[in-house]
């Protein structure tokens, strides 16, 4: 599973230390105070107030910066609190750490050690359930996928390479790097003016497709009654909108939107941000692997929402996007990419 984002984190944090507290979720405040170098985020649970510090790895350096920034907020603090660093995983050199300093902690994996004034709680054992597979980035990781998103998305015209950087958000040097990438691969070509171009789009969508990875984002699997597919994509849809969520169909339910291919039972849907408690309410959402009809997605790059349009009532991504997903998607996902690209891919 690929690590979460710092706001994913942070909306999870709640409910995990109701469940450790044993505390009804509507007892447990999450509150949050600008300051000049971020955010102090802080918790009430009941008699306890925890100062948070969420950092993306439990090496030694991130969790040395973690404690001085938590003993700098609770030191302008004239209050009782508890400072409490998470992680996704903490490992065997991070646990040492904190307990030489002694440090509360908690980790995403279901792990956790915190001592305060009446209050211990230790639990470990549990896996690791962010690990990476070490893959290096590439032109197609998150954000340096959104120069070949771009050129996909826009096939029959040219671009320089300033233009590609400023209107795609990558950096010029990153840009650089990807450009003379693809250049050496031949999924892009350059003219005698500078200008970039897709020579043959199904090359580059091929090369992209070969790359693509589902699972790097990150899938909150679960179940809505429904009694379709098509009837639980329009029931959420409804919801979202009518809720003001920020939100695009994919996978099989955009595919029957776009093609009115197959008949399906899952319904994906990509968000910007992780959907809260509220959300999930409004969705009659349960979270649960085994037989899961829906997966909420939260993207790991805005990339992802580059092209959607709505079609049919309903926002749905690219069918660039909707391809792609289908490579890691159930049922009839194969036969419903073959049509998608059919339908919607006849470059010259």
């Amino acid at each position: 599973m690929e690590r979460p984002s710092e706001k994913y984190a942070i909306s999870k944090i709640p409910a995990i230390l109701a469940r450790l507290l044993d505390a009804p979720d509507d007892q447990v405040i999450l509150n949050k105070r600008s300051q000049e170098s971020g955010e102090d985020i802080y918790l009430e649970v009941g008699q306890h107030t925890f100062w948070v510090q969420y950092k993306s790895s439990s090496a030694r350096a991130p969790l040395l910066i973690a404690q001085i920034e938590l003993q700098k907020s609770i030191g302008k603090r004239g209050r009782k609190t508890i400072p409490l660093i998470i992680v996704p995983y903490m490992g065997e050199s991070g646990r040492r750490y904190c307990d030489e300093h002694g440090l509360s902690w908690l980790d995403l994996s279901g792990n956790a050690r915190i001592r305060a004034s009446g209050l211990f709680i230790h639990i470990e054992g549990r896996p690791n359930r962010f690990k990476s597979a070490g893959r290096p980035q590439d032109i197609f990781a998150p954000k340096s996928s959104r120069i070949a998103r771009y050129l996909l998305l826009n096939p029959d015209r040219g671009f320089t390479q300033r233009e590609l950087s400023q209107i795609t958000g990558v950096d010029e040097g990153h840009t650089s790097r990807i450009v003379r990438r693809l250049e050496q691969d031949r999924l892009i070509a350059r003219d005698s003016s500078g200008t970039l171009g897709v020579p043959d789009p199904n090359e580059l969508l091929k090369a992209w497709h070969e790359a693509y990875d589902f699972k790097k984002h990150h899938i909150i699997k679960g179940h809505v009654a429904a009694r379709s597919g098509d009837a639980l994509l329009r029931r959420i849809a409804d919801s979202l909108t009518e809720n003001a969520v920020d939100y695009a169909a994919t996978g099989l339910g955009a595919a029957w939107i776009y093609c009115h291919f197959a008949n399906f039972r899952l319904a994906t849907f990509y968000f910007r941000h992780p959907p809260s408690e509220k959300v999930l309410g409004w969705l009659n959402f349960r979270e649960d692997e085994r037989g899961a009809n829906t997966w909420l997605v939260i993207a790991n790059d805005e990339g992802v929402f580059y092209g959607s349009e709505v079609h049919d009532g309903i926002p749905c991504v690219h069918p660039v996007q909707v391809y792609l997903d289908l490579k890691d998607h159930p049922e009839r996902a194969s036969e419903a990419a073959a049509k998608l690209r059919q339908d919607y891919f006849r470059w010259r």
